[in-house]
């Protein structure tokens, strides 16, 4: 029998209702502003809408707020919502871009906005390439989605504004580094390191974490522990994904099985299950991002993942360093209500299933 799926902090919610509105009245006022323009703008407006609006967990926005609260910072303080929303917008941002990049068909079980805008030409039967369109329609949704989180940080301290421009460089240059060592096929472990800390481990916890802390007019102190909790729970957060893009359940992931498989993705998973396997296992693994695998490739590559022993060095890799959050965590100079939820958020954070 499977075992129940992890029960999100109920402040989670909470959090989430506080980002939600806040999201659902500044977009609601741009795509009336922008409808009064021109009518087709409201479309734009919309998929930025449904992409914030399809199933996001807000994570980032809680480690945001917890960070904030236990810094000093009061509970429900504006300042930390729009934050939050930020943090929800630019993940956005990133996802129109990823999807794009990694030509997905489907987003939290929806059509991804390219996909929708590509048969939304060729049913017009409009000029030009449908698929250069619908690419071209959801980099520009990610581009405004990005845009508008600038604006809900209008007014942050200058040490606030120099970590956001901070927290979206790392994230570019870990996608670049992704991208890369895709095609290269790099199948090195230190590199599978330094891609998760960097296209996703450091702007979903540590970062969030020090902008929180950053509002509330934290110490450097405050900083350093936030980062020794932080920056193993973000690699943890990361290896997490990696499994789940590799054996997760369609019905929950909304995402097709092994799709990180089918797209070569250069994690930590396969890194070692590359480095144990067997000339025949070698063999079944070369496979993997090739254009031909099919789901027989993808099965045959996940019993190498398993008959290797790289998903159980995963699983007791996203353990240790679980273990070594939470030890940074206990003692770091916080509330105890936000170091409580902060541990909270870090048991969710491992034991996901999407």
């Amino acid at each position: 029998m499977a075992e129940p799926a992890p029960v999100p902090p109920a402040s989670l919610a909470r959090i989430a209702t506080f980002v939600d509105a806040r999201l659902d009245e500044l977009l609601a006022g741009e795509r009336a502003r922008w409808v009064d323009v021109d009518p087709d703008l409201a479309g734009l407006l919309d998929e930025i809408h449904q992409m914030v609006r399809s199933g996001g967990k807000r994570l980032r926005p809680a480690f945001c707020y917890w960070a904030f609260v236990g810094g000093g910072g009061e509970d429900g303080d504006q300042r930390v919502i729009d934050a939050g929303a930020a943090l929800e917008l630019m993940h956005a941002s990133a996802l129109f871009h990823d999807d794009v990049i990694d030509d997905a068909a489907t987003r939290r079980g929806a059509p991804t906005t390219h996909t929708r805008y590509t048969r939304r030409h060729d049913d017009a039967g409009w000029a030009g390439e449908a698929r250069r369109f619908g690419e071209g329609v959801a980099i520009l949704a990610g581009d405004l989605a990005l845009v508008l989180a600038d604006e809900l940080l209008i007014g942050v301290s200058d040490a606030a504004w120099r970590l956001w421009n901070e927290l979206r460089l790392e994230l570019n240059v870990g996608q670049f580094l992704d991208v890369l060592g895709s095609v290269r096929r790099d199948r090195r472990l230190e590199r599978a390191e330094r891609i998760a800390r960097y296209k996703s481990g450091k702007y979903t916890v540590e970062r969030p974490l020090h902008l929180g802390a950053l509002l509330a007019g934290a110490d450097e102190r405050l900083f350093a522990e936030l980062s020794a909790f932080g920056l193993p729970l973000g690699d943890a957060f990361q290896m997490r994904d990696d499994v789940i893009g590799a054996f997760g359940d369609p019905a929950v992931t909304g995402k097709p099985v092994g799709d990180d498989l089918r797209q070569g993705k250069p994690t930590w998973l396969l890194a070692t299950a590359v480095a144990r396997a067997t000339e025949a296992q070698q063999v079944v693994l070369d496979r993997v991002g090739t254009p031909d695998l099919d789901a027989t490739g993808v099965a045959a590559a996940q019993q190498v993942l398993v008959a290797t022993g790289a998903l159980d060095a995963a699983e007791q890799r996203i353990d240790a360093l679980a273990a070594e959050a939470r030890a940074a965590l206990a003692g770091a100079s916080l509330t105890d209500g936000a170091r409580c939820e902060l541990a909270a958020l870090a048991d969710y954070v491992v034991a996901r299933r999407a």
